[in-house]
């Protein structure tokens, strides 16, 4: 990694919101506020509690015998990766949500342009789109040992077709191992896990965790944060309300 071009490695990191905000950050904060709010005063810490199976599982049944087989699935591949590093972990958590769950578009799905599903709405469905699989990773991740601090949900513009071809909006999880590392990128196109700079393919818009917000290019085609992050929030506090953390 320590080879990897500057213009990528900076694309890709420092990201603060320390120092002076930025038009779009200002204009992110009611949504920050409200996601504090909505989480009982502060926004969620990794370490504040673990996942409750027994809640998930519950919750499971209310969406299905299909959703309980794959949460069920889930809990046995997280109990395996709090045996493992970060690296294995990362492996096993990107494998289990790439091959189970089918990629389908939200208006298929569930009738809407946007929705964001917790892991227990996607295995009821068992496909979702790149938000769902990058939601699902981040909160096995976590469950599974990795800090927060660590994961980040990075909404980025991908080009299809390579150099030229469509670009459109795609969200991915990012792993940073250290806070100015070049982080490693987990995304439902392709099966590998691979570090920023062999993903040319995706220029980072903004990303975001429990914890914060971080920006970075902006363009046409970046979307709304404001929305987008709205849709955290809820995500935040049915995934609460399900046992996931």
């Amino acid at each position: 990694m320590s080879g990897s071009p500057p213009l990528v490695r900076d694309r890709w990191r420092g990201w603060s919101l320390r120092g002076r905000a930025s038009p779009v950050l200002l204009a992110l904060l009611p949504v920050v506020a409200a996601l504090a709010l909505a989480l009982g005063g502060g926004l969620w810490s990794a370490g504040a509690r673990a996942w409750d199976t027994q809640q998930m599982l519950r919750q499971a049944q209310r969406h299905g015998a299909r959703s309980v087989d794959l949460a069920q699935a889930l809990i046995e591949t997280v109990q395996m990766g709090q045996r493992m590093d970060d690296e294995r972990r990362l492996e096993l958590v990107n494998q289990f949500f790439n091959r189970r769950i089918y990629f389908r578009d939200d208006i298929e799905v569930w009738g809407q342009v946007d929705y964001w599903a917790t892991p227990l709405e996607m295995f009821a469905q068992g496909q979702g789109d790149c938000e769902d699989y990058a939601i699902g990773k981040y909160f096995a991740l976590m469950a599974a040992g990795v800090p927060q601090a660590k994961l980040r949900l990075v909404y980025v513009r991908a080009t299809l077709g390579g150099v030229g071809g469509v670009q459109q909006a795609h969200m991915v999880l990012a792993y940073y191992p250290a806070p100015t590392a070049e982080p490693l990128i987990l995304d439902n196109l392709i099966g590998d896990i691979r570090p920023a700079s062999r993903r040319p393919d995706l220029q980072p818009v903004f990303s975001f965790n429990a914890d914060g917000l971080w920006q970075g290019t902006q363009g046409p085609g970046a979307g709304d944060p404001s929305a987008r992050l709205s849709r955290w929030r809820e995500v935040l506090i049915k995934a609460r309300e399900q046992g996931l953390f």
